[in-house]
């Protein structure tokens, strides 16, 4: 029984033993012919370079700005008699906003209104021969001087708004005394508004007065205003090779104030040029560099370094690097090398 049970033992080892051996040795061959067989292509989806029209645009930040800013104040110290306004209300052309101390505008009003008596009466001497021409002339200029001299003390004590806009500072309060140390008043003109917009050099070719600009403010979501570049500055500033385009909004509603945050859109029209879908464009790590994987006829592909332009509706301009029909790949270049077989698909 003993005998039995050994041979049973020895017969299965041998048998694993040789069962062991044709694996392994199947194993090997397969090993061998995977080491000899090609790479595996890849697959990849691509789209061609094709020539569209491109918006040329480009958006800035910036902060509004009043159209006109004025600081209102008397020419001369004085007692303040009357504040008519104050800081919030909006005010027109014209419109009284304050008044001074009155007494030296009377003394004025008083001798303006005798030296016209004076001139009316010498007028008729002249007339009858009365009275020379040289008298006459300097009783007519003492008149003069005496209206101009009414007409400056008017303005400065009567003191009106020059423009339709929003009171944004009072200094001073009813009868106190102006020291001429601050304006009384400070009255901005928000319609319109403008907005001083820094725009690359490399763009001063394309901007040009009346260019249409569409402005957006954090502080308005969903608000969008329309305006035009009514002025663009002559010098670049060195530091940031800039200059300041000038951009007006009519701002009918008076939604936009000044100090707001925008964001401004020029319009520099439109140009044609080779665009591809952006996810084609990769980026190289540590470097600026952008590149696209070409498609060859042979089914290999090409690393391809280019130059973008403008970003618009998910694709690129690309203004070097790249010709009109050529294939770039847009899905399954992450793992791709230059020179890499792939397969296109359908």
């Amino acid at each position: 029984m003993k005998n039995i049970c050994r041979t049973i033992i020895v017969f299965t080892i041998a048998a694993a033993a040789c069962a062991c051996g044709q694996n392994g040795g199947k194993t090997a061959k397969e090993a061998e012919a995977a080491v000899q067989a090609p790479p595996q292509a890849r697959l990849v989806e691509v789209q061609g370079a094709v020539k569209e029209v491109i918006p040329q645009n480009g958006s800035y930040s910036s902060t509004v700005q009043a159209n006109i800013v004025n600081n209102i104040a008397s020419q001369t110290a004085g007692r303040i008699r009357k504040i008519n306004v104050e800081v919030g209300d909006f005010v027109y052309a014209g419109q009284v906003l304050a008044e001074m101390d009155r007494s030296q505008l009377e003394q004025a009003e008083f001798k303006l209104k005798n030296d016209e008596a004076e001139l009316g009466r010498v007028r008729q001497l002249l007339s009858e021969g009365g009275i020379s021409q040289s008298d006459f002339d300097q009783l007519e200029l003492a008149f003069k001087v005496s209206q101009s001299a009414f007409k400056n003390l008017e303005e400065n004590t009567v003191l009106r708004s020059p423009v339709s806009g929003v009171v944004t500072a009072r200094n001073y309060d009813k009868g106190d005394m102006y020291t001429m140390s601050q304006p009384i008043f400070t009255v901005q003109q928000i319609t319109p508004v403008k907005m001083l917009v820094g725009i690359s050099e490399s763009d001063y070719t394309k901007v040009k007065r009346g260019d249409a600009v569409t402005v957006t403010a954090d502080a308005l979501p969903g608000k969008v205003f329309s305006g035009k570049v009514v002025r663009i500055y002559p010098v670049m500033d060195a530091a940031t090779h800039t200059f300041n385009a000038e951009v007006q909004v009519r701002n009918e509603k008076r939604e936009l104030r000044p100090g707001m945050y925008v964001r401004a859109t020029v319009d520099f029209g439109a140009s044609e040029g080779i665009v591809v879908p952006d996810m084609a464009v990769l980026k190289q790590q540590g470097a600026g560099t952008r590149t696209v994987y070409v498609l060859g006829e042979d089914n290999t592909v090409s690393l391809r370094v280019v130059s973008l332009g403008r970003h618009f509706d998910s694709k690129y301009e690309i203004t070097s690097g790249l010709g009109e029909g050529e294939l770039v790949v847009v899905k399954g270049q992450t793992s791709l090398k230059d020179g890499d077989k792939v397969e296109v698909a359908e």
